[in-house]
């Protein structure tokens, strides 16, 4: 379960934060919509916070 956790959880959900970063800057790049400037804003939090759970439950999986 650990190695799942460390080589395949924990990149995915940090690609998956720097993927919404650049789409938002693209957006903001190109002036793109308010509207969707913040939607990608929100994803990225919840994918940053999906992200630290993600962390620290494969370091307490990786302590056992």
């Amino acid at each position: 379960m650990a190695d799942f956790m460390s080589h395949y959880a924990v990149p995915v959900a940090i690609a998956a934060v720097a993927i919404v970063l650049v789409l938002g800057l693209i957006n903001m790049l190109r002036d793109g919509s308010p509207d969707r400037s913040q939607r990608l804003m929100r994803l990225r939090v919840l994918l940053q916070f999906v992200a630290i759970i993600v962390i620290m439950a494969t370091i307490w999986i990786m302590g056992r």
